[in-house]
């Protein structure tokens, strides 16, 4: 379908996915909640309920609805349900502290915020913390806080493309949380690619980890596997043996993760413990997102799965899919693939011009999956903004003959060291395919005379024990000596989002008070 006509066709609320559902296919399953099956019928009248139950709660439309949990029906059914009442959801990681909350639900200024108790015992230790009282809805128990009676509705739009259905945001951030604010046609549009591409069916039954409050499985996963009938196998936290158990007992046939979450089942089942033909045969789609895919991880996760593992590229502003393998054309490197139908890619130098293919520039984007700004930030909304609707991605990137794109970087995270440009992935690739390393960072360091050295955080499969001076080796015979880690710091876990994302702002922190202390290799 040409994109014209695809957004013509695009319902104006994402509310419309689980009526088209409950309508045409009412018993077919819907949601997997770990116990029992709810099929398209319930969730329909669950979200029809539960509208009613906001309208109650005295939820307006253009008000900010967040609502803290973690993955589980009500997370699904809240969504839709905020959606018809035209508020904004606001979905809020259980996992975050309470600093982290509570500067969410002061910037976005919502008029209630709901903890889904009954599912997350965090998410009810903040509704606690914060005095929310215990109330019921369809399927069990919330704690919900009093009314804002500060809380401003915002203006209402008919038009999908101008009206917000979700406030996300963004993890990894330092100082005041960053609101993206996305339309139902941005959240629509990728519903619609994701599935497509994935070549999603009614008999699918895909596996929902991705937590929702990221855009990742609010849109790709939750919203995507929704759209095309099939059933989302709903999951608060990665377990590996949870996973093994769903693809051996329960039949997944999709799985969508971050790169950390396969490297945690590789550590779990350990190396040659299971081959292609160990797991049912009923998993036709593996990818991976969320953060850069190396080439031994990509290698190693195909051989225990038997098929190959899908790669894409995304952000929180572009709702998120930018860029993404085809399902008939398997690539055998660690590209992101090309950008999805409807979306627009430039790779551009520093003055905005045009780089020659295969050169590494900035990446810029446009298309209907681009966001309407920054909540209460205009000036970071113009920050990113280029003229003709171009968003300035951040993240560095070249493009072979055939169009794939391949990420080298966010700008912000290159070491200049001596006058030679360092692109941390190119150090955390050597340094995830030592078979003792589980996953790696690598940051840079400022030092007193404007230069910059490199760091790398690991951490160690158990399994596995090498000295430091083995990993130096390492990377002496793999890398040129200026792109070498100045230091290499062993931590049992690397500081990480729920989605698996690492924080390398924290170890950008953490690097730079290792300074003065610890072995430095120069």
């Amino acid at each position: 379908m040409a994109t014209d006509a695809l957004l013509a066709s695009l319902p104006r609320r994402i509310g419309a996915i689980p009526r088209r559902w409950g309508a045409s296919a009412p018993q077919a399953h819907a949601l997997h909640d770990g116990q029992r099956h709810w099929s398209y019928a319930e969730l329909a009248a669950a979200v029809d309920s539960t509208t009613a139950l906001l309208r109650a709660l005295d939820i307006r439309p253009g008000d900010r609805l967040m609502l803290v949990g973690e993955n589980c029906p009500a997370q699904v059914v809240l969504s839709f349900a905020a959606a018809d009442a035209d508020a904004w959801i606001v979905h809020v990681n259980a996992r975050l502290s309470a600093r982290e909350v509570d500067q969410i639900a002061s910037h976005s200024g919502a008029r209630r915020v709901i903890y889904t108790s009954a599912d997350s015992p965090d998410a009810a230790a903040h509704g606690l913390r914060r005095g929310a009282q215990p109330a019921s809805w369809h399927g069990g128990e919330w704690l919900v806080e009093a009314l804002n009676e500060d809380c401003e509705p915002a203006t209402v739009y008919t038009d999908g493309a101008r009206q917000v259905a979700a406030l996300v945001y963004t993890t990894g951030t330092t100082g005041q949380p960053k609101g993206v604010m996305l339309s139902h046609r941005n959240l629509m549009f990728i519903a619609i690619v994701s599935s497509t591409l994935r070549g999603l069916v009614p008999s699918d039954r895909a596996y929902g980890v991705l937590p929702i409050s990221h855009v990742y499985g609010l849109a790709s996963v939750m919203l995507g596997t929704l759209y095309s009938g099939a059933c989302l196998y709903l999951a608060a936290r990665f377990v590996p043996e949870q996973l093994l158990y769903s693809l051996r007992k329960q039949g997944l046939t999709i799985v969508q993760g971050v790169p950390a979450m396969y490297a945690r089942l590789l550590e779990h089942v350990g190396e040659g413990a299971l081959g292609p033909n160990s797991l049912p045969n009923s998993l036709r789609f593996a990818y991976a997102g969320g953060s850069p895919l190396t080439p031994s991880l990509k290698t190693r996760v195909e051989t225990l799965l038997g098929l190959p593992l899908h790669n894409g590229y995304g952000l929180t502003e572009t709702s998120p899919t930018i860029s993404q393998t085809r399902l008939d054309v398997p690539r055998n490197d660690t590209s992101v693939g090309p950008v999805i139908p409807g979306v627009q890619a430039r790779i551009v130098d520093v003055d905005g011009h045009d780089v020659a293919e295969g050169a590494i520039g900035e990446l810029w984007v446009r298309g209907p999956n681009v966001m309407l700004g920054y909540y209460r930030a205009p000036e970071l909304t113009e920050a990113v903004m280029r003229p003709g609707g171009w968003f300035n991605t951040g993240d560095m990137a070249h493009r072979d003959a055939g169009g794939a794109l391949f990420i080298d970087g966010r700008s912000k995270e290159l070491i200049i060291r001596s006058g030679f440009n360092i692109y941390p992935l190119e150090v955390e690739t050597v340094l995830n395919a030592h078979p003792a390393v589980t996953q790696s960072a690598v940051v840079g360091r400022s030092l007193e005379d404007g230069n910059e050295e490199v760091v790398a955080f690991v951490e160690i499969d158990p399994r596995h024990t090498i000295a430091l001076e083995a990993l130096h080796a390492w990377l002496a015979g793999e890398l040129a000596p200026y792109k070498c880690p100045s230091q290499i710091v062993v931590m049992d876990a690397l500081p990480a989002a729920a989605t698996g994302k690492i924080l390398k702002g924290q170890l950008r922190e953490l690097a730079q008070g290792l300074l003065a202390t610890g072995p430095v290799r120069k």
